[in-house]
């Protein structure tokens, strides 16, 4: 079976024996308690990377999302998501809202009518929750014109930065269509705003079941400080922490050879799928979802051929056909994948110019 549905966009997967040794999995004890050193080492590293003050380390974006916006939520805040806001961040905000705060939906990556709303708001301080990077639709979101928004404010825009996190970086172009050094949202807009936050799992591009609260310092430490998963939780597991620091390290010696690998992959199944008159996705990042009539349908014949998709419901609202790329898929998967696609058409005008 080939298999288009695993998120390691570069194929970091850190066996056993290729992790450091460690005496025991967890400490025993909350993380309010101590953490071990190489937690910290791992949040210096990943702040860095993302071009954030600090960052402190929690065992999932569920986790980080509920103590965040529980403190936040003392200061007096107002709440705009965005309409493709991811599940996990939103369950978090609907949690904050059973405790009173206000919260409104915004279009998708509108940042013209997130303004009209802010302006509305009265005086409380706006929180902008949104994902750094939407896979269905190719956009990555208007980080500037959020910040014009809250900033005279003194609000937030929280950023979900797990989809972009090791794959996107500073200066995409032509040479480097992700850009270089995979630091994310942050790095690839050239923005660096103490008026940000980012939650990031580490799961997809760097392999690691962990996630980052990352931004400016003195928030940082409020958060540590405030948390109730670190009076309740222990930290993350030493296995996990060196499976970070190995991502981090290989990120670092070859992550930019894996990024013009994957993107070459990427266009070889576009121009392959442009032949077959197909809606294309309108970016080169390793999730391609494709419009096709009965997904579900064309998905049940891929698989009976030994072809592994998802479907997947965009932002859009309709489902779609998903081939998620890795940098370890070989061109002969990318070959019989479009082979086996290749009677199919989209019942819509093809649109083509995608970006290569």
């Amino acid at each position: 079976m080939i298999d288009f549905t695993s998120s390691l966009y570069l194929g970091f997967r850190h066996s056993s024996d290729a992790l450091a040794p460690w005496a025991s999995l967890t400490t025993g004890k909350p993380a309010a308690l101590g953490t071990p050193a190489l937690s910290a080492t791992v949040a210096r590293a990943l702040a860095e990377l993302q071009g954030c003050d600090a960052a402190t380390l929690m065992p999932s974006t569920l986790h980080l999302y509920f103590d965040l916006f529980e403190m936040l939520r003392r200061d007096g805040i107002r709440i705009f998501i965005d309409a493709g806001a991811y599940p996990i961040a939103r369950w978090a905000v609907e949690r904050v809202a059973a405790l009173g705060v206000p919260v409104h939906r915004l279009p998708h990556y509108d940042a013209d009518a997130t303004h009209r709303a802010i302006a509305a708001s009265g005086t409380l301080h706006p929180v902008i929750v949104a994902d750094g990077f939407c896979p269905s639709c190719g956009r990555a979101a208007p980080l500037e014109g959020y910040l014009d928004g809250i900033v005279p404010r003194r609000g937030y825009l929280v950023l979900d930065d797990t989809q972009a996190l090791g794959i996107w970086g500073e200066h995409p172009g032509r040479r480097h269509p992700y850009g270089r050094g995979g630091g994310g949202s942050l790095r690839r807009h050239g923005v660096r705003s103490p008026h940000v936050i980012l939650g990031s799992s580490l799961a997809k591009g760097f392999g690691a079941p962990l996630a980052a609260l990352s931004g400016d310092a003195a928030l940082i430490r409020r958060f540590e400080r405030h948390s109730e998963t670190r009076v309740h939780s222990s930290p993350p597991s030493l296995a996990v922490l060196h499976a970070a620091r190995r991502a981090l390290v290989l990120n670092a010696g070859s992550g930019e050879a894996l990024r013009e690998r994957l993107a070459r992959l990427v266009g070889c199944l576009q121009e392959a799928i442009d032949e077959l008159d197909v809606r294309l996705p309108r970016t080169l990042f390793p999730v391609q979802a494709i419009a096709l009539d009965h997904p579900l349908r064309r998905q049940q014949h891929l698989a009976a051929q030994g072809i592994n998709t998802a479907v997947v419901r965009g932002c859009d609202g309709g489902d779609k056909l998903v081939f998620v790329i890795r940098a370890e898929h070989r061109q002969s998967d990318i070959d019989r994948a479009v082979s086996a696609l290749s009677p199919f058409r989209a019942s819509q005008e093809p649109r083509r110019g995608a970006h290569r």
